[in-house]
């Protein structure tokens, strides 16, 4: 294997408690993709703004709340500097899932009508997939599925091939949270606009791994999750364009995303607050920003290249077993994914877990990954996926690759 890698701090996996056992020994977490550990300031931040700090937003004329409600829009500012946009452009939901039912509940249920069509990708996940299908069953119009490369990329041949003006928008994952694969997203956003649809990107795995510049990309709406970035849950992010978001109608309605109430009508607030209804994750919120702050001091491009060289020292260990078959592109961002021979997913991750040797449990995901239409064209029910954070090591790969030579052994 490699040399340590250089480009990180070497004792950053101490600033996150959660990579220990009960015992005290180190666990081997390779999950990521699921959802990412948080680091110890992340957690102050939290626990501060839950105790010390705590108050309403956007209501209290007393001191402390004026003050929790600069920190929450601070945040705010701060999510929108992250991925190059403005503040006023950034919307809190509880996270991507609820952004793009946001999106086609709003923009979706106002545009797309019967006879209009949306581009998905055979690698999305369920979450880009189910709720414009639960708008089309409503308005009538068709879903399109574009295929993949050989080596597991959506195909943007493919794509404009497909594309016409009777579609409305395109709906893509940035990175694959199965495959790792990195989409073209300037280019995909240069096809959707050529026939006057819109583009939306699912950014879930991407901004823990890549530096995104929603202006530069192009897109017209970009969604995440703080739980992958290393932040708390029940909160993430969804970015568009102020035209876009200015026109879209509002979604939940109650207090704060109204202007003025009466029985006779109701005026509702600008956006973002339009979409915004009810106590929002104050906590959450400024959780969010303390781990943009953290990942920051340490630099996607830096997190970016530590992670594609784990991931090609692990893809170069696995091919060399000839029980393992890969699954994606090597050059994917911080995920793989694999099938051993003869061993169920599921058998090989609760194996792992139950490692107590000289490396200690290894956690992986083992399943269909919110991806069953992805597993149907890879042709197998389920696939083990070890996905990296800036926390893991060599040390991790080592241990998994006993794991699975321990369980090789145990299967015969």
């Amino acid at each position: 294997m490699n040399a340590p890698f250089p480009s990180l701090r070497a004792d950053l996996r101490a600033d996150f408690p959660g990579l220990v056992t009960a015992e005290g020994k180190p666990w081997h977490y390779l999950d990521s993709g699921a959802t990412a550990q948080k680091p110890q300031a992340v957690i102050d931040a939290t626990v501060r703004a839950m105790g010390a700090d705590y108050a309403t937003v956007h209501r209290g004329v007393y001191g402390r709340s004026a003050e929790m409600t600069l920190a929450f829009e601070a945040a705010r500012r701060r999510v929108a500097r992250f991925i190059g946009g403005q503040e006023a452009e950034i919307v809190f939901v509880r996270g991507a899932t609820e952004a793009i039912n946001l999106v086609a509940q709003t923009w979706g249920a106002a545009n797309l009508r019967a006879g209009d069509r949306v581009l998905l990708s055979v690698l999305e996940h369920h979450s880009n997939i189910v709720p414009w299908q639960l708008l089309a069953q409503r308005t009538g119009f068709a879903i399109d599925v574009c295929p993949l490369t050989e080596d597991g990329r959506i195909d943007l041949d493919a794509a404009e091939a497909m594309l016409t003006p009777a579609h409305k928008l395109v709906s893509l994952a940035h990175v694959s949270n199965v495959l790792g694969s990195v989409l073209d997203v300037a280019r995909a956003a240069s096809l959707a606009h050529a026939v006057g649809a819109k583009l939306l990107v699912d950014g879930c795995q991407a901004v823990p791994r890549l530096p995104v510049d929603v202006a530069a990309l192009g897109c017209d709406f970009y969604v995440f999750s703080s739980h992958k970035l290393y932040g708390p849950t029940g909160i993430g992010a969804l970015w568009a364009r102020a035209e876009i978001l200015d026109a879209m109608p509002p979604w939940q309605g109650g207090g704060a995303m109204i202007d003025r109430v009466a029985f006779e009508g109701t005026t509702f607030a600008p956006a973002p607050q339009r979409f915004e209804a009810g106590t929002p994750a104050i906590v959450e919120a400024i959780g969010l920003a303390a781990a943009i702050d953290y990942v920051d001091t340490i630099g996607l491009d830096a997190i970016h290249a530590h992670e594609a060289r784990l991931v090609a020292t692990l893809r170069s260990e696995l091919r060399a077993l000839n029980a393992v078959h890969l699954f994606g592109p090597d050059q994917s961002a911080g995920i793989v994914s694999f099938a051993l021979e003869g061993v169920h997913p599921h058998d090989l991750g609760t194996i792992l877990d139950e490692a107590r040797g000289a490396f200690g449990p290894v956690a992986i995901r083992a399943g269909h990954h919110c991806a069953q239409p992805l597993m149907a064209h890879l042709g197998v029910p389920a696939t083990a996926r070890a996905s990296f954070g800036l926390y893991n090591d060599e040390s991790d790969i080592a241990a998994l690759l006993a794991g699975i030579e321990r369980t090789r052994r145990l299967f015969g």
